[in-house]
């Protein structure tokens, strides 16, 4: 068949596909558009109509437009308002675009007329044909958006090319798959296409179906539900039976009424009272406003205890439930004193900073029973979204307020003693940042009117006794540790673990395991035993597990063995809890050239720091071992450079760094080791190393050094302290700027021990290094 060209204006449409034997109309509005309608009107009124590949486009080129569109005969043009006229146009055949013959005035295109490709295999297409009719009656069954009659007119048609194009120019597409069947010349492909995308519009149909079936079902459940209610309570008015939602929201109302409340929490307890009366007394939204008036009902918005201000009672009470913390007591006693004079102070917000288990939460409690006041407590260990302290606000599903107000709630009164445990280990991420949260909390100029998103009622928390915990400061933010009162409390020294295991510990442990203190005793050599060779820790929980474990094993052997009582000694410590387990870093007792005792802080307390230097041939390489930190390498570097620039000072050869290699060790290697405190254990070792002379074995150190050799304070000194006296360290070498914190170790150790108190490098050295120093070895 020879092929068929002609030669034809084109109109690109927008958002439109034209079908051969397709009857529709149009608008044209584009000058461009309107020309070629005018030139078709001239010759022959056939006009070739091609889709747009984007519909946003204005002013369409060439590569905006499908080559393959639809020659159509005009039937009639209306003229619009304005420069718009409508196009009636009817389908005739397919056809390519071959080339653009002119672009302007209008688009006048060479296109190639394609005629269908008819089916070879006639029984093939006849099951294809029947399977898309089929189809076809379905989706007009499901979609309601052709006519029945429109379904009898595509029976009669015999072509199958042309009953696929009619049926595609009643389908609701997008203009992509339109395009694609337009593409299709090939009668079998067009039709296997049009079944596929019946098939799926079927599909989409059904869940369309179900979806507006399920939403139907419910309305109408709803109507019946609320016809019903109004039934049932036309007949409870008729028997004279009360309604529940009323009897419910004169309960309310009488507790509105019975509460003092403030003004506002009154105003909003009563207008969502009244909410609640026009809203359905079964509904989800009468639920969120039950719950909401359960909230603000419930939370102590006047409710106090009386503060017992009677200060021996309280320091009787202090001193009896905990041994040692000293300077949380005398703060407490002075926070009674002065308020017995001045009603109107406000609680303070102290925070307690110091190792794991030293009894930083269960002081809290104690104080509060001193205070006769009630004790909440909250931990913020692992708290990572604001809504945990501020609350949800009610548009979200779900709700709830805030731990402050749960916490207030609980508490039962507006001045209560609120304990936030580990603020040290709050989290940030998308959820917002709950320290930055807790700075309203913790402000006692801006708690008075703490607010939360739940509530969104003003809540006064100026009464309210803020304690916090923590283990260390480095993590708590600025801005939040500047709205609080930091006490320290250090670790127990030897002493006061004995006593508080022989006061405390023990009586509880015999109590839990339901045992008089006469059953099992504990001699004074068994409570060091276990305080020395078992536990290694600043606190006393460890210490606690402990005795716990030897009370389990002397009730077995008590019951095996028929024993009245038990006495524990030393020897039963071995006995029940095996061999020892800890033993701390005994002093040598021989003096050696570059063996330096450091003593550092750790957060279970203090430990010594054992550093070895020693020097070799090479060229100069300073190497570091023993998983030291960032700080503690700055340190040695520092040294190192120290040492350089003052060499001769110290009868070293100048050109050492040319010459020596050196090696600086930090044993017990698996351990990681950090902290600006080791800058003159660092030089000393050096200095020692280098000039051989011995360093006294007696002796211990701690401070940081800057270049030109001054010491700088440390931290951690009472922990430090006990550490070195533990290993049998009788001389101490501490910073001149740490003298102030000498008060805080026990006398009863600052007795033994030696304080050497040094401003420069040269005071260490001169305390730390042998005289008559040449080496043996």
């Amino acid at each position: 068949m020879e092929k068929q060209y002609k030669v034809l204006p084109l109109i690109p449409l927008r958002g439109i596909t034209i079908f051969p034997h397709m009857v529709l109309h149009f608008d044209v509005g584009r000058e461009k558009s309107l020309l070629a309608v005018e030139e078709a009107m001239v010759n022959n009124q056939q006009i070739f109509l091609a889709g747009q590949k984007e519909a946003k486009v204005e002013e369409p080129e060439e590569k905006d437009i499908y080559d393959i569109g639809t020659v159509c005969n005009i039937k009639q043009i209306l003229k619009l308002p304005g420069d718009t006229i409508r196009v009636l146009v009817e389908g005739e055949n397919r056809a390519k675009l071959v080339s653009y013959i002119e672009n302007e005035p209008s688009f006048k295109v060479k296109t190639e007329i394609l005629e269908d490709k008819e089916c070879e295999d006639k029984d093939k297409c006849e099951a294809l044909i029947r399977m898309v009719s089929d189809a076809f009656d379905e989706y007009i069954r499901l979609s309601n958006s052709v006519s029945s009659e429109m379904l009898l007119n595509i029976d009669e048609i015999d072509e199958p090319g042309r009953m696929a194009d009619i049926m595609s120019s009643y389908l609701i597409l997008k203009e992509e798959k339109k395009q694609e069947l337009l593409e299709a010349y090939d009668v079998y492909v067009r039709l296997e296409k049009l079944l596929l995308i019946l098939k799926n519009e079927i599909e989409i149909l059904n869940i369309e179906r179900k979806i507006g079936l399920k939403v139907k079902n419910k309305i109408d459940k709803s109507q019946k539900e609320y016809f019903l209610r109004e039934q049932l309570k036309a007949i409870q008015e008729e028997l004279g039976e009360e309604d529940e939602n009323k009897k419910e929201i004169q309960e309310y109302l009488k507790k509105i009424k019975k509460l003092k409340l403030p003004k506002e929490v009154k105003d909003k307890a009563n207008y969502e009272l009244n909410r609640l009366k026009t809203t359905g007394a079964y509904s989800s939204e009468g639920g969120i406003i039950r719950t909401y008036l359960d909230w603000i009902l419930d939370i102590p918005w006047t409710k106090k205890t009386d503060d017992n201000l009677d200060i021996k009672r309280a320091r009787e009470i202090l001193e009896n439930e905990h041994y040692g913390l000293e300077d949380v007591k005398d703060r407490i006693i002075e926070f009674l004193a002065v308020k017995s004079i001045s009603k109107s102070l406000k609680g303070p917000i102290l925070c307690l900073v110091g190792p794991p288990g030293v009894g930083k939460t269960s002081i809290g409690r104690s104080i509060a029973n001193a205070l006769n006041r009630n004790f909440v407590r909250m931990s913020l260990g692992g708290v990572r979204d604001e809504a945990e302290i501020r609350g949800h606000r009610r548009t979200y599903v779900g709700a709830i307020p805030g731990r402050i107000v749960y916490g207030m709630k609980q508490a039962g009164s507006k001045n209560p003693l609120f304990l936030l445990d580990e603020i040290d280990k709050l989290n940030s991420d998308f959820r917002g940042d709950p320290a930055s949260a807790l700075l309203e909390v913790l402000d006692a100029e801006q708690n008075k009117t703490f607010r939360d998103h739940y509530l969104e009622l003003d809540l006064d928390l100026s009464e309210v006794m803020f304690i916090t915990t923590a283990n260390s400061l480095d993590t708590i933010p600025r801005p939040l540790l500047d709205r609080m009162e930091i006490i320290e409390v250090s670790g127990y020294t030897y002493e006061e673990k004995f006593q508080i295991a022989k006061r405390h510990l023990i009586k509880k442990e015999l109590t839990e395991h339901g045992l008089g203190e006469d059953k099992i005793t504990f001699s004074d050599a068994s409570i060091y035993k276990i305080i020395e060779d078992y536990t290694r820790e600043s606190g006393v929980r460890n210490l606690e597990r402990k005795i716990a474990s030897v009370i389990r094993k002397s009730i077995a052997e008590i019951l095996e063995k028929n024993k009245e009582s038990v006495n524990i000694t030393a020897n039963h410590i071995r006995k029940y809890l095996g061999s020892e387990i800890f033993s701390f870093d005994k002093a040598s007792k021989v003096d050696k050239v570059g063996v330096v005792m450091g003593m550092a802080w750790t957060g279970y307390g203090g430990d010594t720091l054992p550093l070895e230097v020693t020097i070799m041939q090479g060229k100069g390489k300073l190497q570091l071992t023993g998983q030291l930190g960032d700080v503690m390498k700055e340190s040695a570097e520092a040294g190192y450079s120290y040492v350089r620039a003052n060499a001769e000072k110290y009868g070293i050869n100048p050109d050492f760094y040319k010459e020596k290699d050196i090696h600086i060790h930090a044993p017990e290697g698996a351990v990681p080791k950090d902290g600006p405190s080791a800058g003159v254990t660092m030089i000393t070792g050096l200095v020692s190393a280098l000039s051989n002379r011995k360093v006294k074995h007696n002796v211990a150190m701690t401070g940081e050094i800057t270049l030109t050799g001054r010491v700088l304070p440390i931290g951690g000194l009472k922990e430090k302290t006990l550490a070195a006296f533990r290993a049998g360290i009788d001389t101490i070498i501490i910073p001149k700027a740490n003298e102030k914190d000498l008060r805080k170790i026990p006398k009863s150790i600052l007795g033994k021990i030696k304080v050497v108190l040094a401003e420069k490098i040269d005071d260490v050295l001169e305390n730390a290094l042998v005289e008559d120093s040449k080496n043996d070895n």
